[in-house]
């Protein structure tokens, strides 16, 4: 009894002291992750807490001392605004049209270089660059070197067939802002299907084709449901960032002939009309629909690594 007892002492004194090595363990190996923390914070939360506070004022930087709590009034207002209603039209507009194209043109192309043939790897880097260019970059490159009506290369080879010569930017601006959005966004969904395309399985898709299956059928009833949770997770990251877009609409049309999303309305509240408040309030909603789109995308990548664990 008297050793017993003596262990279960000795016991009981030796885990508090197991305790605070534990917790100190725990923090040594978070602690190298604070400064990424406290940055992240500093860098993005606070600013945005910023704004959110800034868009419930009716603030004009013209006149900093005449500023007051609206509450709401400047949510309202970018909801029933007919200018403010339009941006938010076009950018779903603009939004919907770019990822539908990118993904039809990714998957043809992704269908193609999944393929083997001489030159593969040359092909597929030279498929991905548009996607490294720099977005103000493409957006000047499409806009002088493609769209300029004296000397672009569109009006030269419709001149060298004996073609009208028409001012791009001016009779399709919308169509025109969306063509170099899709030019620079397929190489990114053409990747995300391709890395799809290599993770079907072989075996299945060689059975298929034994008990008699055309190329059609093996598309349409294999690989394409094998393909959908790459296509719905291309959508949503191209939504996220085209939703945000303010590149090609300030550099190709300067929001100009009814292309101006949100983002570039937000752009022209602040720094051309001063109206803190109203461009907070727009830009928070901006951040919003960003939040919810990314949380489906976020709920996709899951279910992706889900299966690939399942799998393995």
């Amino acid at each position: 009894m008297t050793v017993t007892t003596s262990a279960r002492v000795a016991a009981a004194t030796a885990r508090p002291a197991a305790r605070p090595s534990n917790r100190m363990r725990a923090w040594a190996t978070r602690a190298p992750l604070l400064p990424a923390l406290v940055f992240m914070i500093v860098v993005t939360q606070l600013p945005f807490v910023a704004t959110l506070v800034i868009s419930f004022f009716d603030w004009n930087a013209l006149y900093p001392k005449d500023r007051h709590f609206t509450g709401v009034d400047n949510y309202r207002q970018v909801v029933t605004d007919p200018d403010l209603r339009h941006s938010v039209w076009t950018t779903i507009l603009l939004t919907v049209t770019v990822v539908l194209v990118s993904l039809v043109l990714g998957l043809a192309v992704a269908l193609l270089l999944n393929r083997s043939f001489r030159g593969r790897g040359v092909v597929r880097t030279l498929m991905i660059a548009p996607f490294l260019v720099v977005p103000v970059a493409a957006a000047l490159l499409w806009k002088h070197v493609l769209y300029n009506p004296e000397y672009g290369l569109f009006n030269g080879l419709l001149h060298y067939v004996g073609g009208p010569q028409p001012d791009w930017i001016s009779h399709t601006p919308l169509l025109a802002v969306e063509a170099s959005l899709v030019w620079q966004w397929t190489p990114f969904m053409m990747l995300i299907l391709l890395a799809g395309l290599q993770s079907r399985d072989h075996e299945q898709i060689e059975a298929a084709r034994v008990d008699g299956a055309s190329d059609w059928q093996v598309f349409r009833h294999l690989t394409l449901p094998h393909l959908r949770r790459y296509l719905e997770l291309g959508a949503l990251l191209g939504s996220i960032y085209i939703v945000q877009n303010f590149d090609a609409v300030f550099t190709i049309t300067s929001g100009g002939l009814g292309t101006a999303n949100l983002p570039y309305t937000v752009y022209q509240s602040f720094y051309q009309a001063h109206e803190n408040g109203l461009a907070s309030a727009a830009g928070v909603l901006v951040v919003i629909g960003s939040i919810v789109i990314a949380t489906f995308a976020l709920r996709v990548v899951s279910s992706l690594f889900r299966e690939e664990v399942s799998r393995a």
